[in-house]
């Protein structure tokens, strides 16, 4: 199998199966869910943080303790692009992702009727609208596998997209392609991303506040027009609004925000943070 060698495990979370094992076991016990309890089943999508796992793990856990034995098909991770600039959206070209944990399959399937579905809202060329690229460096879809694998049933495919361009017709036809992809599966849709970056802990608080108010408000416009004020933050703006859009048509009708937190609390350093929140996406 043409396996996209991970560039990032031994760094970001711990290279041995046995100790990421324990780790990524250990945020997921300790994770609660406020208020009403969430059936797995009805859970269309997530959003979750992507710094390494000493930062945000504890954070992404309360998200993922929301699938745990869930089982389904296609698992889409959305995130920016911090590394490439190859094209608007882009996709591995690789058959498979590997963790310490084991190898998750690429749904290729799927790839192609992303790409079908972009081309067609964008108006570009099939292979502009969404681009293959080889052994990656980004690291936002990666970080949340050993959590996927320890928290799902054993079997799904992934559906990986790095979202270069997150200006709103992009954001807008990403939502709409990736629900098209994965309808008529058992599908989960999740938001890679992190929240403000390198402000003081107290007004990151609030800028990562506002950016979540409108995730539970389930808006994704709103997610859009808050960043583009400046009233919230998020490096990821456009996948949490093209992901809200796709788990709208997947079925979702609500969010729970479930944990907020900043660097701050693992580092002790207050004075440049990044910021941290975890939601579920229901039915």
């Amino acid at each position: 199998m043409n396996i996209r060698p991970s560039p990032i495990a031994g760094t970001w979370y711990p290279g041995n199966p046995k100790t990421l094992t324990n780790a990524v076991d250990a945020f997921l016990n300790a994770a609660t869910i406020p208020g009403e309890t969430v059936p797995p089943a009805d859970v269309v999508g997530l959003l979750v943080p992507h710094a390494g796992h000493r930062y945000s793990g504890a954070v992404a856990a309360h998200a993922f303790r929301a699938v745990q034995g869930l089982a389904v098909d296609l698992v889409a991770i959305t995130c920016p692009s911090h590394y490439h600039a190859d094209g608007p959206v882009l996709t591995s070209a690789h058959e498979a992702y590997v963790t310490p944990l084991g190898t998750v399959a690429v749904d290729r399937p799927a790839v192609e009727r992303l790409r079908a579905s972009l081309a067609q809202a964008l108006h570009m060329p099939p292979e502009y609208a969404l681009v293959e690229i080889r052994e990656d460096r980004e690291h936002a879809i990666e970080i949340e596998l050993p959590f996927l694998q320890r928290a799902l049933a054993p079997g799904f495919r992934l559906l990986p997209i790095m979202l270069r361009d997150q200006a709103e017709p992009v954001t807008h036809a990403l939502g709409a392609a990736l629900a098209e992809a994965m309808r008529g599966q058992r599908a989960l849709v999740i938001a890679s991303s992190d929240l403000s970056h390198h402000y003081p802990d107290s007004l990151a608080r609030q800028l990562d506040s506002a950016m979540l108010r409108q995730v539970a408000a389930f808006d994704p416009e709103g997610v859009l027009a808050v960043n583009a004020s400046g009233e919230g933050q998020a490096c990821g703006y456009g996948v949490i609004a093209a992901t809200l859009e796709a788990a709208r048509s997947l079925g979702a009708s609500r969010a729970r925000v479930v944990r907020q937190a900043t660097s701050a609390d693992v580092s002790g350093d207050y004075d440049r943070v990044v910021g941290y929140g975890a939601a579920v996406l229901l039915k």
